[in-house]
């Protein structure tokens, strides 16, 4: 009996000759795993490189494949930090938490942490959770405007009937709205769900295909279904729609900190942080053409997205933000009211890459692996420790930039052993 290496090498040389393709390796070797050591052993024979780094993975491929990759070669590694406690008073998240951050930006998790630590003096982020529905927008197309005011109105007269139809494609998918949109002799509707703890974007375009189906067959003009995706739902791009209805979870957090706080720790006061805002965040990104008036959501987003496992293509909508300051004054003592608006934070709690098994353990940190008691409240949470997290980056970057001590800290933290030009 020819040995197991053996066996793999006749794949790899197959591989290299043409006779099997990399997406066949799975189904001819019978095993994920395999098929992933192959390819990767195809690709140094081929290039002559090492992929030992790679290699090291704990992800088992048979669960993977088929749910969040498709013709693995191993993992990539990403350095994990975490900052805290972080207070947080929101509805649902509530009390001191350690917040894990996936990044290689050198200085983003300590400048993240300094935030947490004036915050949770100040006595914590207060946050709420203002809108919940993931959306997918159909995009049909029918013969004239006279139609499209006909569509309109038999689907929000039908709105039960294509409730039931969307929700007999899932256990925790809820159609709550469809708001129609119309465009010469074109006509989307964007539909608003409740997804329990999933982040929903697959089980939401499921529910809408049948939702576009049963339309097609039961609306008495003539109308097609062009995409199950018109763009106006607005997925992976930054768009107003999102910013103004808001798509996932519109999220807001606030926090108080006192002027001896803000000297103390973030070296610097409270006008100043508050000028930097104004002339920065505002005017700035109003003179760029911005529609997101924010000093560094993405940073702190892409880092909890990195680390629980959630669509790192979604940080695009899900950065989109405003951050608004006001100097206060009350018996003789000034602070900073500072708040983050993130209308489209996007997250999810089952599903997708929250199922592997390092961004399984970084939720654990959080309190919220899995499903919740009641579905949807773990999403829930990890939107307000979120948004409260971004609120403790806004407030030291936003210090970092009023005390001129922004390149310091990259100095300090982030080229360390580089040599300076």
């Amino acid at each position: 009996m020819r040995k197991n290496s053996d066996r793999l090498e006749e794949y790899v040389e197959k591989v290299l000759k043409g006779e099997v393709k990399l997406h066949e390796l799975d189904l001819v070797l019978g095993n994920s795993n395999l098929a992933a050591l192959v390819r990767r052993l195809f690709l140094e024979k081929k290039f002559g490189v090492s992929l030992s780094a790679i290699a090291s993975t704990i992800i088992d491929f048979e669960e993977a494949v088929g749910r969040n990759i498709e013709n693995p070669i191993g993992a990539i590694q990403v350095p994990l930090g975490i900052i805290g406690p972080l207070l947080v008073k929101g509805d649902y998240a509530k009390g001191e938490y350690y917040v894990p951050l996936a990044t290689t930006e050198g200085a983003l998790v300590a400048s993240v942490n300094r935030g947490a630590y004036a915050v949770t003096l100040s006595g914590g982020a207060r946050v709420k959770v203002l809108f919940n529905g993931m959306t997918r927008a159909p995009l049909f197309k029918v013969e004239s405007i006279d139609e499209a005011v006909r569509l309109v109105e038999w689907v929000k007269e039908h709105f039960m009937e294509l409730k039931r139809v969307a929700e007999s494609t899932t256990r925790y998918g809820r159609l709550v709205d469809v708001e129609p949109y119309i465009l010469g002799n074109n006509v989307w509707l964007r539909l608003v769900f409740t997804t329990g703890d999933a982040m929903g974007m697959n089980m939401v375009t499921i529910a809408s295909t049948k939702i576009c189906e049963y339309i097609e067959k039961e609306y008495p003009g003539k109308t097609v279904c062009v995409a199950v995706s018109g763009n106006m739902c607005v997925d992976k791009k930054p768009s107003l729609i999102n910013a103004l209805r808001g798509r996932g979870k519109t999220v807001v957090a606030e926090a108080v900190i006192p002027e001896e706080i803000a000297l103390k720790v973030l070296k610097t006061s409270v006008e100043d942080i508050h000028e930097v805002n104004l002339r920065k965040n505002w005017l700035g990104s109003s003179r760029a053409g911005s529609i997101s008036y924010n000093a560094h959501y993405a940073n702190i987003v892409a880092a909890i997205f990195l680390a629980t496992g959630q669509d790192i293509a979604q940080v695009v909508e899900s950065s989109i933000g405003y951050t608004w300051t006001e100097v206060r004054s009350k018996n003789n003592s000034r602070s900073l009211y500072i708040t983050v608006t993130m209308p489209s934070l996007e997250v999810g709690t089952v599903g997708g890459g929250t199922r592997l098994p390092t961004q399984r353990e970084a939720l654990s940190i959080l309190g919220i692996a899995g499903g919740g008691e009641k579905p949807g409240i773990n999403a829930l949470k990890l939107a307000e420790i979120i948004a409260a997290t971004v609120l403790a980056g806004e407030l030291s970057l936003l210090a970092a930039l009023a005390s001129n001590d922004l390149a310091k800290a990259h100095i300090r933290l982030g080229r360390k052993g580089e040599v300076k030009e």
